[in-house]
């Protein structure tokens, strides 16, 4: 939307007696150059595209005061905008990257997938706003990634790119061999292997505390139970109730048993049914007693709408405000006026000049 205006209007007031004096001037102006007892034969003559022009001459002077009073005027073009002001929700991730998360029985686009490829497809999808989710463009975000201890990737920040760049990152841990075949990990792939979930929900509040956010969130997806670390989950539930922040926890698949990729004696490549335990009780108690909520996601779809449920949980405040952003147009006038009056005066001086 747009709008014209004048900031000082009262000066367009002088455009009346400046019309009054122009018609006067110009009605009333006789210049005689020669005396003719007859004006018959001067009638008679041919009139001249100079004598034309000569007649609008006086109002290039009429014309540029008048524009000089419109620029006292001082036009303004504005332009009319709706601001929404935001105040987002600080959320962060818990994502766990334990050995339990490489069970393969996720699904994207039709090709399987193991759970923490699927968690963290569908994350972006949280944060970018795709297939269906709206995006979280004024929330600010953080990772925590954990196994056997929990590792602060990602601060809270704006910066979604970078997040989704750091989130591709979150790997779970390998095996590293030396030259001679050798697994030189071992100790801390065993480690890898567990899961704290107590360390990273306090981690996670740890980095809530000192923000200020409209709510703070933290959502933890883990598909097994706690099973190292040095703290409980429900006295980091109890931490985190205490700071006012709020715990929505994601149980990935369930326990029984599950796919995971092998390689046979041959060398290939190949899916073997493994046992695992998802810690469903301890996940519900940890949302509750926060006032969140527990979801299960079985498969790549009921997570996508886990997450949408918790879009609609955990909205951002916006505020609607209109304001116009005014533009000063004044020297277009001015410019001009002074142009067509000094344009008159040289005109009137040179080609068009009277000689009494």
């Amino acid at each position: 939307m747009t709008e014209f205006r004048f900031q000082d209007p009262t000066w367009l007031l002088l455009l009346v007696p400046l019309a009054l004096l122009a018609w006067t001037a110009i009605k009333r102006r006789r210049n005689v150059a020669v005396l003719f007892s007859s004006v018959a034969i001067p009638r008679s003559l041919p009139e001249t595209t100079s004598l034309r022009l000569k007649r609008l001459l006086p109002w290039f002077g009429v014309l540029g005061v008048g524009l000089l009073i419109a620029a006292l005027a001082r036009p303004q073009h504005g332009r009319e905008e709706f601001r929404i002001l935001t105040e987002g929700v600080a959320i962060e991730m818990c994502i766990d990257r334990s050995g339990s998360m490489q069970a393969m029985d996720f699904q994207i686009d039709d090709e399987r997938v193991n759970r923490l490829t699927a968690v963290k497809d569908v994350f972006d999808d949280f944060v970018e706003g795709k297939d269906g989710l709206p995006g979280r463009p004024d929330d600010q975000i953080g990772i925590v990634a954990f196994g056997g201890y929990a590792d602060d990737k990602c601060p809270l920040t704006l910066d979604h790119g970078a997040l989704l760049e750091i989130a591709k990152s979150v790997q779970i841990a390998r095996p590293i061999y030396d030259k001679q075949g050798r697994m030189i990990n071992r100790r801390l792939l065993e480690e890898e292997q567990l899961t704290a979930i107590g360390d990273a929900v306090a981690m996670a509040v740890e980095r809530l505390e000192p923000v200020k956010a409209e709510s703070k969130v933290i959502i933890l997806l883990s598909d097994g139970e706690n099973t190292a670390g040095a703290v409980d989950p429900m006295a980091a539930a109890k931490a985190a109730k205490a700071y006012g922040v709020k715990i929505y926890t994601i149980g990935v698949g369930g326990t029984g048993t599950a796919p995971f990729p092998a390689v046979d004696r041959a060398g290939r490549k190949v899916l073997v049914s493994q046992m695992v335990r998802l810690d469903e009780q301890t996940l519900k108690a940890m949302a509750e007693a926060t006032g969140g909520r527990y979801f299960n996601a079985k498969n790549t779809k009921s997570l996508e709408k886990i997450y949408a449920e918790i879009d609609k949980l955990e909205k951002s405040r916006t505020e609607g405000r209109l304001y116009t952003d005014y533009r000063e147009l004044y020297q277009y006038p001015m410019f001009t006026g002074l142009g067509m009056m000094l344009f008159g005066i040289i005109l009137a001086s040179t080609r068009f000049r009277s000689l009494p």
